[in-house]
């Protein structure tokens, strides 16, 4: 069987390493590689914006990562390098006003859906150079941007988070929302939306993990839940749904979203009310240590098998982090579902 050697790369150019980190939060995070160069490698005097991909495996011909250098390091030792992939332009570029747009009476994106929305608001920051929308798609249901319409000096990043939130699906039996996240072509930066992925059976599961077999260790993530929920319904009706204890608890936090199949108040509010016990039962997030599972990406489903049927079942990718050196790598994967009893569960076993 042949080892798994990692491998990084400077403008397509293989360079040597001692270590590195790979981290990938999901959410609308921007993915990040981190990794330390020899000083004998030479060379570091332009590396600003530089693409650097990084692959798992020296035979992969996709990259796990795809980004540009943001940070050089040099110390007496090493080099230390800091990359970021294409969704870390929408926060803060190095040039404000690629980041950003302002949307005017004149200029703007009223009347697109959310899918044409964000490649029109993509390509007038001039970041369609870091982030394509070839297979971009569109939320599910399609939403338009028209409703409460975006105007003045708005950055990218709050403009997806902004129309993505807004689309809550309700094909299943808890209204799920999208998400936006970006995969690789093997050439380019693709932003991709998604509905969350269903986890309730039959889902296709990419991952089977079971206590005893590759589960080395298991923390606990506590997730900002919804408190303020206003829901849009057709003909701009409207229904909030707020949970007084769930204030006191969690602080209050807002969350709008838009479903033009709600005719009336009450249904919206029923609606928001739902979404809130979505969002309630997925407050916990685990984060599994383990040596399986690297090429997982996020909105994948695994399955967690135990010995008591009560903690087994599906489980959704938030993300992932990777440790590596050319000898190896060691892998953490986020997933989400219920609260921490599994976590409990697994610690009881090991005591």
């Amino acid at each position: 069987m042949d080892a798994i050697i990692p491998r990084v790369c400077i403008d397509g150019r293989e360079v040597d390493y001692i270590d590195g980190d790979y981290s990938n939060q999901g959410n609308l995070t921007s993915a990040t590689l981190t990794f330390k160069m020899p000083l004998t490698q030479g060379g570091m005097k332009k590396l600003w914006n530089k693409e650097v991909t990084f692959y798992l495996n020296q035979y992969d011909t996709v990259p796990m990562f795809r980004g540009w250098i943001r940070r050089v390091n040099e110390t007496f030792n090493d080099i230390e390098i800091m990359a970021q992939d294409g969704l870390g332009y929408t926060r803060e570029s190095g040039d404000v006003s690629q980041a950003k747009i302002t949307l005017s009476e004149k200029n703007n994106l009223d009347g697109l859906t959310a899918g044409a929305a964000i490649v029109k608001a993509i390509a007038l920051a001039k970041l369609d150079t870091k982030i394509k929308t070839d297979f971009i798609g569109n939320t599910t249901p399609a939403i338009s941007s028209i409703n409460e319409p975006l105007r003045g000096t708005i950055s990218v990043q709050e403009i997806i988070e902004t129309l993505i939130s807004r689309a809550i699906d309700s094909s299943g039996s808890l209204p799920r929302p999208n998400i936006a996240r970006l995969i690789d072509d093997g050439t380019n930066n693709q932003l991709l939306i998604e509905p969350e992925s269903l986890i309730e059976d039959p889902a296709t599961i990419n991952h089977v993990y079971t206590e005893f077999d590759n589960i080395t260790s298991l923390n606990i993530i506590n997730k900002k839940v919804p408190t303020v929920i206003i829901v849009e319904g057709a003909d701009g009706v409207t229904g909030t749904f707020s949970h007084d204890s769930a204030i006191a608890a969690y602080d209050r936090s807002y969350l709008e979203v838009s479903n033009d199949r709600l005719k009336s108040p009450a249904e919206c509010k029923d609606f928001a009310q739902k979404i809130f016990q979505a969002n309630l039962k997925h407050q916990f997030e685990y984060a599994i240590e383990t040596f399986e599972g690297a090429y997982l990406s996020e909105n994948d489903v695994v399955r967690v098998e135990t010995e008591d049927p009560e903690f087994e079942g599906n489980y959704r990718v938030i993300g992932k982090e990777i440790n590596f050196s050319p000898s190896g790598f060691q892998i953490s994967i986020n997933i989400n579902r219920k609260p921490p009893t599994l976590a409990e569960y697994i610690g009881s076993r090991q005591n």
